[in-house]
């Protein structure tokens, strides 16, 4: 058994410890989880990956090309930044809102529609799931919690290797006291979006 998760985001998004609570649970779930981080600007906006690998016979930190089983894309556009790691089996799920970089902002640069990031996924063959992170996890006024958000629709994605239990336990573990109330609500919304689109 292989399973190998690449999150996609920027700074201050929660992708780094959206991989910790992940990596968690496959631990308490006695796995083999190997972490991997390239970040570029880890401060925000900068552009954060974060491989997540589980399996006996994972030995490197970072997934080899065409071997991405399911990306967790916190904006859009950086679901376009690593495309080697993508096959026609990966599973996406793509937050939709995205968060405009300053040379966007003084119109000094552009920003891809998100139909052609999604047109361009689709020519790799990959399985593109859409949510809008951002307004699931303001309606139940937990601001900061978009990557929980994602979190719950990838535990509902039903892939069978990280369990319910396991990754509510993991938040627990991992993620502020201060917020938990928050995020299992956004995790909710999450999973709730995930199984209207599977249904």
């Amino acid at each position: 058994m292989e399973h190998n998760i690449l999150i996609t985001s920027i700074g201050g998004q929660g992708g780094i410890a959206l991989a910790r609570v992940l990596s968690q649970a496959a631990l308490d779930q006695g796995l083999n989880v190997r972490v991997g981080e390239t970040l570029g600007m880890a401060q925000r906006g900068g552009s954060v990956q974060s491989h997540i690998r589980i399996g006996e016979e994972v030995h490197g930190f970072i997934i080899p090309r065409g071997r991405c089983d399911v990306l967790l894309s916190l904006e859009p556009s950086e679901s376009l930044r690593e495309p080697e790691y993508l096959s026609s089996g990966t599973k996406i799920i793509l937050n939709t809102t995205p968060v405009y970089p300053i040379p966007v902002l003084l119109k000094e640069a552009s920003y891809p529609e998100l139909n052609k990031v999604t047109s361009a996924l689709e020519r790799i063959g990959c399985t593109i799931f859409r949510i809008d992170a951002r307004r699931l996890a303001l309606s139940v006024n937990a601001p900061t919690s978009l990557n929980i958000v994602i979190l719950g629709a990838y535990a509902a994605l039903g892939e069978g290797v990280l369990n319910m239990e396991s990754i509510r336990k993991a938040m627990r573990e991992s993620l502020s006291r201060k917020f938990l109330d928050a995020n299992n609500r956004a995790f909710e919304k999450g999973c709730e979006a995930m199984k209207k689109m599977l249904s």
